[in-house]
C-alpha cells in the first residue's frame, strides 16, 4: 500500500473514531459531570439498589468503550509516525509486511495476522 493511500486510511479512521468519542460523550455525560452527579439522582431518590448498580455498571461500560476508542486513535497515531518514518507496514513482531488487505481492513494495525494477539 502506498503511503499516501494509508495516510488517507488512518486519517479518515482518526475522524470518524472522534466524531464516535464526541458522539458518546455528549449522550453520557462523561466528561462534563462526576459519576457522584451522574447518578445523584437515583441516590437521593428512593430507589432501589439495583437501579444504582446498573447506573454504575452503565457508566463502567461507557468508559471502557471510551478507552478503546482512545487506544484505537494511539495506534492510528502511531501508524502516521511509520509512514514518517518509512516502517509503515511491518509487523511489530516479526517485522514481516502486513498483508495489504489487513492494512487496508485495520490501517491502524500493528502486526500481521499470525501476531495479532500478541501485543
Amino acid at each position: 500500500m502506498d503511503a499516501e493511500h494509508a495516510r488517507e486510511l488512518i486519517v479518515s479512521e482518526r475522524t470518524r473514531l472522534e466524531t464516535l468519542i464526541r458522539d458518546r460523550e455528549s449522550e453520557t455525560g462523561i466528561g462534563s459531570e462526576s459519576e457522584n452527579a451522574s447518578i445523584s439522582e437515583l441516590a437521593s431518590n428512593d430507589q432501589h439498589q439495583g437501579d444504582l448498580g446498573t447506573e454504575t455498571f452503565e457508566r463502567e461500560k461507557d468508559f471502557s468503550l471510551l478507552e478503546q476508542l482512545e487506544a484505537e486513535i494511539n495506534d492510528l497515531d502511531a501508524a502516521l509516525r511509520k509512514i514518517d518514518e518509512g516502517t509503515y507496514g511491518r509487523c511489530e513482531v516479526c517485522g514481516k509486511e502486513v498483508d495489504p488487505e489487513r492494512l487496508e481492513a485495520m490501517p491502524g494495525t500493528r502486526t500481521c495476522r499470525e501476531h495479532a494477539g500478541a501485543r
